[in-house]
């Protein structure tokens, strides 16, 4: 039966089975770009793991850009609200920047997909995201929130004047990514598992280390 067939179900059921579907297929295919970017994902292969038909994915999604760029929107869209999320009320904003250096750790270890998809939305140049308006405006949460931190901190004298919100977003961004997307490289070059469990809780404190450090140098 297509999405627009009647059924003796009520709208809200419909509603629902139509929201689980298009979810399993964003989730299907966000491995799927993650694993082998925009070029090589098939979405036959994607219609195939989530017993639909690409008639049904296309209803959804309109086309293989259309899928792809619904993928990157509810990947940066997650992270987004994991930090409007983040509590740091109470905070000083020592503990806020820390507070959020963690947050970041722990979003790239737990999603790696998302940093595979934004390494391969890097080789296509952003074109994708730039077509995007539900993207154009979603990077302003995250300035916000750490221009908040620094403003207080720079208030009270413990951070420097000279750097932006931007600058410390890269620093966490950089770290937490670099981790994550260099695990088998790295490897291979030093030997060294860079997500191995017994070395996470030094390598979190050490991201917090480093940006508090950079933050309150002022040579």
């Amino acid at each position: 039966m297509s999405p627009t067939e009647p059924s003796a179900a009520g709208p809200s059921k419909r509603r629902r089975n139509s929201d689980l579907t298009r979810e399993n297929i964003l989730d299907v295919a966000t491995t799927e770009f993650a694993d082998k970017g925009f070029a090589g994902a098939r979405v036959d292969v994607i219609a195939e793991r989530t017993h639909t038909t690409k008639r049904m994915i296309y209803y959804y999604f309109s086309d293989k850009e259309g899928l792809y760029q619904a993928v990157l929107e509810r990947a940066y869209g997650e992270i987004r609200e994991h930090e409007r999320q983040l509590d740091i009320s109470g905070l000083d904003p020592i503990g806020a920047i820390r507070a959020l250096a963690e947050l970041t750790f722990d979003h790239h270890e737990q999603h790696p997909d998302f940093v595979r998809l934004v390494a391969g939305e890097n080789m296509l140049r952003g074109q994708h995201i730039r077509k995007s308006d539900a993207l154009s405006g979603l990077g302003a949460p995250a300035a916000d929130l750490v221009s908040r931190i620094l403003v207080d901190g720079q208030r009270q004298g413990l951070f420097r004047t000279d750097v932006g919100a931007l600058d410390v977003h890269m620093i966490l961004s950089s770290y937490a990514g670099f981790r994550v997307s260099h695990q088998f490289t790295w490897d291979a070059l030093f030997g060294q598992n860079l997500v191995a469990p017994e070395l996470r809780e030094h390598q979190r404190k050490m991201l917090g280390d480093m940006v508090v450090a950079f933050l309150r140098d002022r040579t």
